[in-house]
Order: C-alpha cells, then sequence, then structure tokens
C-alpha cells in the first residue's frame, strides 16, 4: 500500500532530498513550502504522515503543528537541525509525535516514520 505522506519545509534542496528518499519506498510525497500551504494540504490530501520542519518564515513549525493538532491527529515528524531538549520538548508538547535531528540516515528516517504509522494504525483499530 502506497503511503501519503506530506513534507513541510522551506528549504528546496531537503524537501528534493527527501522525494528521492521516500518515493523508492513507495510513498507518495507531496511538498509545501510554506506553512500555510502545508495546512491547507494536510486538509486537501489527508496525508499519512507529515514530515515538519520548525524554522520556517512566517509560520514556524511549532505554530503548524499546534495549528494541524486543532483538526487532525494524523502523526507528525518533526525533521531538523535544531539540536536542544528544550526545543524538543516545545515541540513534542506542540502536538509532534517524533523528533529526529539533521543529518539523519535514510534508514533512522524511515524507521521512524513506519513506527508511527504501525502506531496509527494500531489506534486506527481500537477504535473502531
Amino acid at each position: 500500500m502506497m503511503k501519503k505522506i506530506l513534507v513541510i519545509d522551506d528549504d528546496l534542496a531537503m524537501t528534493d532530498l527527501l522525494k528521492l528518499l521516500l518515493r523508492p519506498t513507495g510513498s507518495e510525497v507531496r511538498v509545501a513550502n510554506d506553512g500555510r500551504t502545508g495546512i491547507d494540504l494536510v486538509k486537501k490530501y489527508s496525508p499519512q504522515i507529515i514530515i515538519l520542519d520548525l524554522m520556517m518564515p512566517e509560520m514556524d513549525g511549532w505554530q503548524i503543528c499546534k495549528e494541524i493538532r486543532t483538526f487532525s491527529n494524523i502523526p507528525i515528524l518533526i525533521l531538523s537541525a535544531l539540536d536542544n531538549p528544550g526545543l524538543v520538548a516545545a515541540a513534542l508538547d506542540a502536538g509532534a509525535d517524533d523528533y529526529l535531528i539533521k543529518p539523519v540516515t535514510s534508514s533512522a528516517l524511515i524507521a521512524h516514520m513506519n513506527n508511527l504509522l504501525r502506531r496509527a494504525n494500531l489506534e486506527k483499530q481500537h477504535m473502531v
């Protein structure tokens, strides 16, 4: 089954790299380069997982995460260069499900994504 992934990041080189890494896994990858577009795509595209950067202009990743949590429980994986325990905690408090620090190996990224998807599927099964 194809995974629907939404990447929200203003760094075009990073979004291109993530598309290259994730498409061979059988994933459909959509990209938003700003927070407002990302939030709109969450509503329209209904991804199974969101990969979100924290440092973006206008609307940062914490704000995006909080807004998404007002209408969705889609797993959010933060992928950021910020390596600070306080910022990690703030991202998790904002509603993120996991936090990875760049640079990260493709195998670690995919393993964390699969773990979040597995937990989300288990939660869905228990709701039925």
